[in-house]
């Protein structure tokens, strides 16, 4: 099936009547409610704590458990993306996940909790769906960009949680007289709910690609039967440029998670500042300065993607790798004198800094993704998107073992400055850059010669 001619040239931000921007819209805001979800225990895990009377190494493991179903989810969920649609894909993830959401409530124990941790991470394969139902949208000339905003804003969710969640605890202790036992149950009820019935309009609203959904396309014999996608997991898996980014993206996205789990927890224990606050003050505190982490989400990946879209406009694919190789290792040099600041007038602006540069990272990174592989787009997605939580579960034994939180943050960014340099392990033949080149011209209608044989470009829009 072919539907790059009905696919979107532009971005009309404030429309919702084409299949292109519902797709959009709906994608970014069920993204932005599972990240809230997904996250939405962490800037309560204070009070979860001291009810449950867990140990840092028990925290610690509640860390790698609300990342690492998500590994699994990730791999299947592309495939399944591949099979049977983003539009069911979606609706299930959202009906399915938002059980365990709202079925934290009944934790009792470490045991109990940390299964219920563990199984809302698989809402954190909604990305794979997200950035699959934009890249099937949307034209090569803007198609990073549109990556890039549905997933930023969606991982928004991840800075609003941290001072939204505290505040509906506050609101059910204050207002309507429930103690701290009740008070974070009832807040995590209400953020499953919210899933549950935007599943509904999911199914509703969207559809699979500009055509239409693929169970009416396939019947009509204008798209490959579903059995002929089996073999796309196992395409991406031989291309060596999928592992390359699988690091890369556990480089970036991988610490956003870890850093969305701790931050709260980190500045609490490590500032002097919070020492004297009651628990309330503290949480609340503690959670608005860690949302500053995910609330540069509002613009901070859709630069990476937009970024991504000039460079591979000027100098083809390759300007989008180096591109990549820029903020990836900035990333990393901001990770590391973060984790140095010990005076909370410093470590604020050196967190909005680093948050930057890893959502930057992370849009770049799917600006590159769609034009891996086209035919095994969601496996690729998938894997891509696995490896952020692959790596967000291996930082998270540095933060159940001895280290020191500051010492384990010092040694993260130094491992993704090492890593971006795999960005130029991603490499495309010169017939793949005619190809694109080819896709944009007629996208765009222009015929803007190429700068080499190798690397076509066109002139920036």
């Amino acid at each position: 099936m072919s539907t790059q001619s009905a696919k979107a040239t532009r971005i009309k931000l404030f429309s919702f009547n084409t299949p292109q921007m519902r797709a959009f819209h709906m994608s970014w805001f069920a993204f932005f409610l599972c990240f809230f979800a997904w996250f939405g225990i962490a800037p309560l895990m204070k009070v979860v704590r001291e009810e449950l009377t867990l140990t840092r190494e028990q925290v610690g493991w509640c860390i790698i458990a609300s990342v690492a179903a998500t590994v699994f989810a990730r791999l299947l969920i592309g495939w399944l993306c591949d099979r049977i649609g983003p539009r069911l894909a979606y609706t299930w993830m959202l009906l399915l996940g938002s059980i365990p959401v709202m079925g934290i409530g009944l934790a009792q124990s470490f045991e109990t909790f940390l299964l219920f941790r563990l199984a809302i991470g698989v809402i954190g394969a909604s990305f794979v769906i997200t950035q699959y139902h934009t890249s099937v949208m949307f034209a090569p000339n803007c198609v990073g960009t549109a990556n890039a905003t549905t997933a930023g804003w969606g991982n928004l969710g991840g800075g609003v949680t941290q001072f939204v969640m505290p505040l509906v605890f506050a609101g059910f202790i204050s207002v309507m007289g429930l103690s701290s036992f009740w008070g974070w149950r009832m807040s995590m009820l209400v953020a499953g709910a919210v899933c549950m019935l935007t599943g509904f309009l999911y199914y509703r609203l969207t559809q699979d690609c500009p055509e239409g959904n693929y169970k009416d396309l396939r019947a009509a014999g204008k798209m490959p039967e579903a059995k002929q996608t089996n073999g796309s997991f196992l395409d991406a898996c031989r291309d060596s440029r999928v592992w390359a980014l699988f690091v890369i993206y556990a480089a970036c996205f991988g610490i956003e998670l870890t850093i969305n789990n701790v931050a709260a927890l980190y500045f609490v224990d490590y500032f002097d500042y919070f020492k004297s606050m009651d628990t309330v003050a503290a949480i609340g505190t503690a959670g608005l300065i860690a949302s500053l982490f995910g609330l540069m989400n509002i613009f901070a990946r859709t630069l990476g993607g937009y970024f991504g879209d000039r460079f591979g406009i000027r100098w083809g694919l390759r300007g989008r790798v180096t591109w990549l190789f820029v903020v990836l290792f900035c990333e990393g040099v901001a990770l590391m004198l973060f984790s140095q600041m010990a005076v909370l007038v410093l470590a604020i602006p050196m967190l909005i800094v680093f948050s930057l540069f890893t959502q930057m990272s992370e849009g770049a990174t799917f600006s590159v993704v769609p034009f891996i592989n086209r035919r095994a787009l969601g496996s690729v997605a998938g894997i891509v998107g696995a490896g952020g939580n692959a790596g967000a579960v291996a930082a998270g034994f540095l933060f159940k073992s001895a280290l020191p939180w500051p010492t384990a943050l010092l040694i993260l960014g130094g491992l993704v400055t090492c890593a971006s340099f795999l960005a130029f392990a991603v490499r495309f033949s010169p017939a793949a850059e005619r190809e694109i080149y080819g896709e944009m011209e007629s996208h765009l209608g222009r015929r803007d010669e190429p700068t080499t044989d190798a690397e076509p470009a066109l002139a920036p829009a």
